[in-house]
């Protein structure tokens, strides 16, 4: 064999070497990273346990809209992601007790509490090469569809779809399971579905809300609902977070189970 051929063969070897350690050392950089997600996960419940499990119903909620929406795998991680997040902003010791706070908020509180979507993506920011939607999508999960909304007033579809996904599961949990510092009680699966009505077109992508009262779809959310209200609601999965295909999408260990299956619907 010619020292030329030789020579060739050897920057092959290296190049193939070269490729198999950077490929290594991203598979690396994905575990840090979905890591990195399961701590600030544990950081919300740690924080607050009535938090955690809000979070946690949201992303039931949120999944099965995807679900029925029919979204890729991938969509369905990143609204996943931003259903869990969501309220991550809300990680301070000064929230902690408006969040607590059973009476009407002042002025100054409530300006605290329409932060915590500026403050979650600033969060999350730093994990944007690895989750690219993320901190755009708790940033705008309180816009509204009409342009009301912050802390951008976005409109319409100009709102990513996972925030607008999430903003009608968070609504409805807020709904279904009550809020403390509005003084909220716990309502009715009836007035879930009224509030996903009330907000249709102005609160709401219309299309979305519509989606979320089929009935097939409305069953799951509802059966979600009431699971919720059982004395055992979330359970962990065994296993360790996993990564996908050089993709850093991790299954997250929280699964609800109320996640059950949508029952076929024939005319689709």
């Amino acid at each position: 064999m010619s020292r030329s051929r030789f020579f060739v063969i050897g920057v092959l070897a290296g190049l193939a070497a070269a490729r198999q350690r950077r490929a290594r050392q991203q598979r690396r950089l994905e575990r840090m990273a979905a890591a990195a997600l399961e701590v600030l996960l544990n950081a919300i419940d740690a924080n607050d346990r009535q938090t955690g499990a809000h979070v946690r119903r949201v992303a039931t909620y949120a999944l099965v809209l995807a679900r029925a929406a029919r979204l890729p795998a991938h969509a369905r991680r990143s609204v996943e992601r931003v259903a869990l997040f969501h309220d991550v902003g809300k990680i301070d010791a000064a929230m902690y007790d408006i969040v607590h706070e059973a009476s009407e908020l002042s002025p100054k509180e409530r300006a605290l509490v329409l932060m915590h979507p500026l403050r979650g993506a600033q969060v999350l920011r730093p994990l944007s090469a690895f989750y690219p939607d993320l901190a755009e999508g708790v940033l705008s999960h309180h816009e509204r569809w009409d342009g009301t909304g912050y802390p951008r007033g976005l409109r319409g579809e100009e709102i990513p779809l996972a925030a607008r996904i999430v903003a009608i599961a968070d609504t409805y949990d807020v709904v279904t399971h009550g809020r403390r510092y509005r003084g909220e009680g716990r309502g009715s699966l009836a007035d879930g579905r009224s509030a996903l009505r009330a907000g249709r077109g102005t609160q709401f992508d219309p299309a979305l809300v519509d989606l979320a009262l089929e009935p097939r779809v409305l069953a799951a959310l509802e059966g979600a609902v009431r699971t919720s209200h059982g004395p055992r609601i979330w359970r962990r999965e065994s296993g360790r977070s996993r990564t996908v295909s050089g993709v850093p999408d991790i299954t997250f260990r929280w699964r609800s189970e109320a996640l059950e299956p949508l029952p076929r619907d024939p005319g689709r």
